[in-house]
Parts: C-alpha cells; sequence; structure tokens
C-alpha cells in the first residue's frame, strides 16, 4: 500500500487540518483524558506542537460511544469535571449528553478542537533511536486510508475499554429465542422498546443505570443477576453545591465542593477497606430508606464480597430502587440456563418471559487501547513491561499514557498525569533531553502486584494482558488520590529513568533494551523535581 509521508515541518511544525505530519507531542484519543491533557500541554508547554488524533467522527470518547437509555457518569461532576473548569450543571450526577457537551465546550474554549483530528485510526506505533521519534500509522475515514505522523513524544489517552467487542458470555439456545438480544453498548439509535418485556442481564453500572430508564416505557422490566453487586443510593443534585455557587464566583465554589467531595469518598472508600462490617451496615441502611423489604434486599442487594472488592455503583436518587418498590422492576438473582423461544429459562426452572434481552455483562479491556508499540525493531510485549508511576512503560521511550482512578473519578488521575508529563517535557525542553525511558527494576527487587488491583470480573478477564505495577514508587499506583496529590507533584521526573541528551547522541546511541536498563543514561539531577 502506498503511504503518505509527513512534509519537513521538523520539530515544532504542524501540518494542515486532515493532513499528516510532524509534531512535538501526539496525543491518541479526543475523550475527557485527550482533552484534559491538551490543556495543561497548552497551560505548560505553550511552544510545544501537537495535534489530537481521534478514530470516532466526535470527540467524547466513552460519552460519545455510550448510547444506551439513561447513560450517566456514577462520579459527581464536581471531581469527574476538569480542575481548571467549573461544572455549571444543574445535577452532579450528571447524563451522558451534559458530560460530552461539557467536554466539548472546554475543547472549544481553549481551542483545542482545532488541534482535534477526527477518523484518524491509529492502527501501530514504532519508536526509532536513531530518529529520536515514533513513527505512527493510521489508517483515515471509511476507506481506511492509510496516513503516517510522526513525533517527538506519544500519550495515549484513549483508555482501556475495547469500543468493538464488548464482554459477551455465550448464551446457549439464543438461535431459538423469538426475540431480540443487544449489548448495551452497541445500542442501537432506533430501537423501540416501548410495551415490550424486557430483561437486562447483568448488576454492574451499566445494568443499574438501565434499568429504571428502560422502566419508564417498557411494559416490564426483570434486572437478572448472578449476583449481587454494592449500591450507594446519592441524591443527584448537590443542595450545598448550589448555594455556594449562589454566594461564590464559580471557581471557587467548584473547588471548595471538589474538595469535599474528595476528602468523603478517600474517607469512605478507606472506612469500606479497613472496617468492611460498619461499611455493610451503613450502605445497607442507605438502600432501606429506598426499598423498606428486608427479605428483597438479602436476596437481591446483599454481595458476598466485601465493600470496594469491586467498584460501588451509585444509584443517582436511589432510582432503581424505587422502580423495584413500585412493582415497574423485578430483580431476579439466578443463573442462565439457556435461551427458549419465549425468553430466558433459568437454573431455578423458572422462565423470564422476554420480548428483548440486553445484555449489560460488562467491558472487554484493552491495554493502550490495543495499539501495537514495536521499539528499535522489536515489538513491545506489555505484559512483560513495568508501569513506571503508573504513566509510562519500562523501557519505552518517550511514551506515557493515561489509566484513571478504579475507586474514584478518572479525571482526579488522569489530570495528575497530564501535570506529570508536561512537568517531565519541560524538564526534556531545558535540559535538551532527545528521549527518556524508564529502566525496569531488576529481577526480584520488587513485588509484582496488578496495574489495576480489583476483584471486578472485567479486570481479571484481562489482567494477563496489562503491565506489573509494584508496591513502592515509582512503580506503584496508588489509589489514594489525597497521597498521589502531594507525591506525583514533587516526584523526581529522571528517578530511575534513562536520560538521553541531543548533544549526547552523537558519541552514545546505545537504544534501551528490553527490560529497559540502556548504557546511555544519566544520573537523577535536582531539574526532575521542578
Amino acid at each position: 500500500m502506498t503511504v503518505e509521508e509527513p512534509g519537513e515541518g521538523g520539530q515544532g511544525g504542524e501540518a494542515p487540518e486532515g493532513e499528516p505530519g510532524h509534531v512535538d507531542v501526539l496525543i491518541v484519543g479526543a475523550g475527557v483524558s485527550g482533552i484534559g491533557a491538551a490543556w495543561r500541554l497548552q497551560q505548560r508547554c505553550p511552544r510545544r506542537s501537537y495535534v489530537i488524533l481521534e478514530a470516532r467522527e466526535d470527540l467524547g470518547g466513552t460519552w460519545d460511544l455510550f448510547g444506551y437509555p439513561g447513560i450517566r457518569s456514577d462520579s459527581d461532576m464536581y471531581t469527574f469535571g476538569y480542575p481548571f473548569r467549573p461544572w455549571l450543571g444543574d445535577r452532579g450526577l450528571a447524563d451522558g449528553p451534559s458530560i460530552k457537551a461539557y467536554v466539548r465546550q472546554t475543547a472549544r474554549e481553549a481551542g483545542i478542537d482545532r488541534h482535534i483530528r477526527f477518523g484518524q485510526r491509529v492502527v501501530s506505533a514504532a519508536w526509532s533511536s536513531e530518529r529520536a521519534g515514533w513513527c505512527v500509522e493510521v489508517e483515515v475515514g471509511p476507506q481506511r486510508r492509510p496516513v503516517r505522523w510522526t513525533a517527538r513524544f506519544l500519550w495515549l489517552c484513549s483508555g482501556y475499554y475495547d469500543y468493538a467487542h464488548p464482554h459477551r458470555p455465550d448464551l446457549p439456545g439464543e438461535e431459538d429465542f423469538a426475540g431480540r438480544v443487544l449489548h448495551a453498548q452497541h445500542w442501537p439509535d432506533d430501537l423501540d422498546w416501548a410495551g415490550q418485556r424486557v430483561v437486562v442481564v447483568g448488576s454492574g453500572a451499566t445494568a443499574v443505570t438501565l434499568v429504571p430508564a428502560l422502566a419508564e416505557r417498557a411494559a416490564a422490566v426483570t434486572m437478572l443477576q448472578r449476583s449481587p453487586t454494592y449500591l450507594t443510593a446519592l441524591p443527584s443534585a448537590d443542595p450545598v453545591a448550589d448555594a455556594l455557587r449562589r454566594r461564590l464566583p464559580a471557581r471557587l465554589a467548584h473547588r471548595m465542593v471538589r474538595e469535599r467531595n474528595v476528602v468523603l469518598s478517600q474517607a469512605f472508600y478507606q472506612l469500606c477497606r479497613r472496617r468492611p462490617d460498619l461499611a455493610r451496615r451503613l450502605l445497607r441502611r442507605g438502600l432501606e430508606r429506598h426499598l423498606p423489604d428486608p427479605a428483597a434486599l438479602d436476596e437481591h442487594f446483599t454481595p458476598s464480597y466485601e465493600p470496594w472488592d469491586q467498584r460501588l455503583c451509585v444509584v443517582p436518587d436511589g432510582d432503581l430502587l424505587e422502580a423495584v418498590r413500585a412493582g415497574r422492576v423485578d430483580v431476579v438473582t439466578d443463573r442462565i440456563e439457556r435461551l427458549v423461544p419465549s425468553g430466558i429459562a433459568l437454573a431455578s426452572g423458572r422462565v423470564l418471559e422476554a420480548d428483548l434481552v440486553v445484555l449489560a455483562t460488562g467491558l472487554t479491556l484493552l491495554p493502550l487501547g490495543g495499539l501495537p508499540l514495536c521499539v528499535d525493531g522489536e515489538p513491545v510485549d506489555l505484559a512483560a513491561r513495568y508501569a513506571y508511576q503508573g504513566l509510562m512503560l519500562s523501557g519505552v521511550p518517550n511514551l506515557a499514557f493515561t489509566v484513571g482512578y478504579v475507586n474514584a473519578s478518572w479525571t482526579l488521575r488522569a489530570d495528575l498525569v497530564a501535570r506529570f508529563v508536561t512537568r517531565l517535557l519541560g524538564f526534556m525542553a531545558r535540559e535538551g533531553v532527545a528521549w527518556v525511558a524508564p529502566r525496569a527494576p531488576a529481577p526480584g527487587a520488587i513485588e509484582e502486584r496488578p496495574l489495576m488491583d480489583m476483584t471486578s470480573g472485567y479486570i481479571r478477564r484481562a489482567e494477563h494482558l496489562f503491565p506489573h505495577a509494584g508496591r513502592r514508587p515509582p512503580w506503584s499506583v496508588g489509589q489514594n488520590y489525597l497521597v498521589d496529590r502531594w507525591r506525583l507533584p514533587r516526584a523526581d521526573v529522571t528517578e530511575g529513568m534513562q536520560v538521553v541528551r541531543w548533544a549526547d547522541r552523537a558519541s552514545s546511541r546505545t537504544p534501551p533494551d528490553a527490560s529497559g536498563r540502556g548504557s546511555a543514561s544519566m544520573a537523577a539531577s535536582r531539574h526532575g523535581r521542578t
């Protein structure tokens, strides 16, 4: 195939809109993380040229992909929103379209939207130590026209969800079912479920969101789960935030509410981990306010695992519980035996009558968005690498990736990542550094841990695909924003790094080896702490 080569823009050059070219920083993904990364890059490294490549035809990432009824965030927008742009909506637990509009407005106001190239799917990225840069192969548009971008630094903000292939368990007898089966991740725009009998399979965040929304128009809705999930019922509006915003400037009110919500959420997480019995009682008490039926709570809303072993699901205004209480939703805890023409046959012998079966059975994780990486001709096996500060890979130069928290708002950590990366880029510019690569720890030097240490099924299914973490910095991936907020901005960006200056390249061209322990390196300097 013919590949378009980049123009001769040189370092800092930028190609015309829609055309390939060379940039200092190439950001992959125009979702919440990508827009936040671009904002910090413009603020802290204004002389760095950049482009955002987005495979979809619009920005928003997850909030552009998911279109099922009731789609919303289960994190409050004061912590899920950006710290640099106040959330002005009237609901703290916002719906998907409102979140997408917020991201769009942020991009437009900062001029970030002019740097986005839509319909450009990144298919591979290769690092060359000889050229001190990345060569990124891209397919453009429906015709999948091949183009090539080059960049000094590659920043992956594409998350870790497989947008094309959600987790879809086999359903014996599906070919016999007279109705329709679909996955919530691929919700059709023209689907009309009014008057239908709907069974939603699942008990996680998607099911908890989807079920009460479907119940508004369906003849009957059943949430079928193998086992219960911990739920917490929270008000969708925040009267304290509303009062502060009436009396204080928007930024100050946003900051105050954000700090309060961060402290409360982190405190409750720590309570769950240290005093699980007390946390269970508190969660139960919250559910009883909306569903005062002990038998129903015991059977369908009392998990077998400890609180926060898996992600806690938020129920705005207790809408799911209120729908169960009103008889508009039925919850069944059982296992699927097979599909039959009229619905779902369960292990207990019961048959759930259904016209529509919606699978809310979870996501498939795809590390780095499934992007194949190559360093000096050698493919990168992510599972054999270590995550440096939870945002770079051992032995992979000039590459960062953004992964948020699993126990708090994604954006809290995404912004810490953006601040660390831009600080690293500033150090590289000041010190004339061509590239940096984290050196892998010596064998046996650290106690390995999963990158995302939770027992959720979607995480466990993909755990073997992700790089390793450790127990101590710089290899640990903390789940405490208050600790990370103090630690990461003060971390030495050269600690454990192989650092190669432009001036040194003539005498030392040693590329990083598979472990990231090449010979061309220098000791950590005081400049890495600024």
